[in-house]
């Protein structure tokens, strides 16, 4: 049986075919020119919670980079699921060189290894447009919890007893996670991983005692290392620290399978794949200008960051280099998330 539609039915009918068709081409539309690039506010979509140590590093750069490209940085919390809520964002926005995210080694290069059905390819669909810093975590104690003060005495006392010591991180799989995850596994270590939901909880266990330590950013553990309630051990970068010079590196230690020990994780910009070279090479630019300031790199490096400087290409390379490692630290240390 056929049903004669109404004028206003036909109307609707038609307004909703003509919507459709509208976001149809505007999903066809190419990439943006850079020529007249940027003409308004760029957001930078961040996939973890305000306050967190990657949104304190982000927020740190939002201006400087704001007066570098002419227009309003702004950053959208998208939190979630390891930083994949905000990813999986960018790599369904329009290549326009106006919805980037900030990214982390963990999201763009330990989750791939973590997750076993991401919704996208963490290099193929996405630009490395540029690296902000290297971030170095150190191997903090509780020493009424576990009484060593060099990185030896900690593998001794851990080696003596199998099991008793549990270990805090910022979440399952986060960075914080792997690089204790890879310390583990090449000496050898039998201890008890306790996740927490991020930063501030995980070091207060450490500072409770419910946990005998962690390997956490030297930013976000400078304020109990200064107070007295924490003991640092050794940093996870090749080279020592600028803000706690103090502390030796984890590969200068000299205890088999610590040679060239390097856990440090960075942090860049990501901008979805079909993005104009040109715009990508105007945001890098402006990443590295704003790097060269005086005030901003000795903000950065006070907090235990190193600034790294690469070209695109180069932070592609970068990328591409710690996806294949943190595969083989998830696969020796058996993590992984369902």
């Amino acid at each position: 049986m056929f049903r004669i539609l109404s004028r206003h039915t036909l109307r609707a009918l038609a307004a909703t075919a003509f919507l459709a068709g509208a976001a149809g081409a505007q999903a066809q539309q190419p990439a943006a020119s850079a020529s007249d690039w940027p003409r308004q506010p760029i957001t930078l979509i961040m996939g973890f919670p305000a306050g967190s140590g990657v949104d304190v590093v982000a927020r740190q750069i939002q201006e400087p980079l704001a007066r570098k490209l002419g227009q309003p940085v702004i950053i959208d919390y998208k939190a979630g699921a390891a930083g994949n809520i905000a990813s999986e964002y960018v790599a369904r926005a329009r290549p326009d060189g106006y919805t980037l995210v900030f990214g982390t080694a963990a999201t763009h290069g330990s989750n791939a290894a973590l997750y076993k059905s991401l919704p996208f390819d963490v290099e193929k669909d996405f630009v490395a447009v540029a690296p902000v810093l290297d971030v170095s975590n150190v191997l903090t104690i509780n020493p009424k919890v576990i009484d060593a003060s060099t990185l030896e005495e900690f593998v001794k006392i851990v080696r003596a007893n199998p099991g008793k010591y549990n270990f805090a991180s910022t979440g399952n799989g986060a960075g914080t996670h792997m690089a204790f995850a890879e310390l583990n596994s090449r000496l050898g270590l039998d201890m008890v991983h306790v996740p927490y939901k991020g930063g501030p909880e995980a070091i207060m266990s450490v500072v409770r005692g419910e946990t005998c330590c962690i390997m956490n950013q030297v930013q976000t553990v400078l304020p109990q290392y200064k107070a007295g309630t924490v003991r640092l051990l050794g940093v996870t970068t090749a080279k020592p620290v600028a803000a706690i010079k103090d502390v030796p590196t984890i590969a200068s230690s000299g205890i088999p399978g610590t040679e060239n020990f390097d856990s440090s994780i960075w942090f860049g910009i990501f901008a979805p794949k079909g993005t104009d070279d040109a715009i990508v090479q105007k945001i890098n630019t402006a990443v590295r200008e704003a790097l060269a300031q005086p005030e901003i790199r000795e903000r950065y490096e006070s907090q235990g960051n190193t600034i790294r400087v690469e070209t695109s290409a180069e932070f592609a390379k970068t990328v591409h280099a710690d996806r294949l490692k943190w595969a083989k630290v998830a696969k020796d240390a058996n993590i992984h998330i369902d």
